[in-house]
């Protein structure tokens, strides 16, 4: 049986891009694994989609600060310390953190979408008249753009060994990167439940339910992909892709993830659901890191 000391070693003898495309294809299945849920229930509990939706908000708001930022600062000390840059050591990750909302701010008013529980009359992007389910399965692609971008960004950042260890520091391991593909993978489980379960409300079959609450996080890998390969060839764009990546991930967040799951009036669920995100992504972070 492989162990998690075994699973970083076989990881370490594979590329980045390879490296990317497993742990996307990961948070991909987890996503399809909860969708299946639907299989099982005929009728979902609004207090537990909304406590999921604001465990979907803590990990993703620990893994913008645990996982990104602050390996993007380090990252940045770093080469002050080595005399190959002069900048603020906040500089690139504050510029990367904008272009990454401003990114998503631009894609939420084009796309087409709809969030979960808004009615049809609320979608957003431009106007079209595609189908609600494709809407609110545009909605959840949109959401999970950001969390591919992280994960390939974080097995990216390992393509140049010198970045692994010097003079005692230690800004990207595998183990980091491993815990955000978890961390991403574990948040993704009730996700893919909380997609699937308001298509079947709607009417939509149990299968097609599951095929379009995958569907959802298809991008997910590819963009994992993306990232990694941005990074791999531009490395000076590094702290910048980092903190971009977050910046993206906090804007859905805001955008999304937190109105969503405070528009059924579980307010009190919500937020502790997000405060038991947090702590379970930076312990995954800070234990396995």
């Amino acid at each position: 049986m492989m162990t998690y000391d075994s699973l970083l070693t076989w990881l370490e003898t594979i590329g980045p891009i390879r490296q990317a495309l497993y742990a996307g294809l990961f948070t991909w299945g987890l996503t399809a694994i909860g969708a299946a849920l639907v299989f099982f229930f005929n009728a979902s509990n609004r207090k537990v989609l909304d406590c999921a939706l604001g465990f979907t908000g803590g990990v993703m708001i620990a893994a913008s600060f645990w996982s990104l930022l602050s390996p993007a600062i380090a990252y940045v000390e770093l080469q002050n310390e080595m005399g190959l840059s002069s900048m603020p050591a906040w500089l690139p990750p504050a510029i990367g953190f904008f272009l990454g909302a401003l990114f998503l701010f631009v894609l939420d008013k084009i796309i087409p979408h709809l969030h979960l529980f808004a009615k049809r009359e609320e979608a957003e992007g431009i106007s079209t008249n595609w189908r609600k389910t494709i809407l609110l399965v545009l909605a959840i692609a949109l959401h999970n753009i950001p969390e591919g971008l992280a994960v390939g960004v974080a097995f990216g950042a390992l393509a140049n060994p010198e970045l692994l260890g010097m003079d005692g520091h230690s800004v990207f391991t595998i183990g980091g990167a491993v815990a955000l593909a978890i961390g991403i993978g574990i948040q993704n489980f009730p996700e893919g439940f909380a997609v699937s379960m308001p298509l079947r409300r709607m009417g939509v079959s149990k299968w097609k339910s599951w095929k379009w609450g995958q569907l959802s996080a298809i991008v997910e890998p590819i963009f994992a992909v993306i990232g990694a390969a941005i990074v791999m060839t531009v490395l000076p764009i590094l702290p910048y892709a980092l903190a971009f990546a977050a910046g993206a991930m906090i804007f859905i967040v805001v955008e999304e993830v937190i109105p969503e799951s405070q528009r059924g009036g579980n307010t009190d669920l919500a937020t502790m659901g997000l405060i038991v995100g947090f702590i379970v992504m930076m312990s995954l972070d800070v234990g396995l890191g």
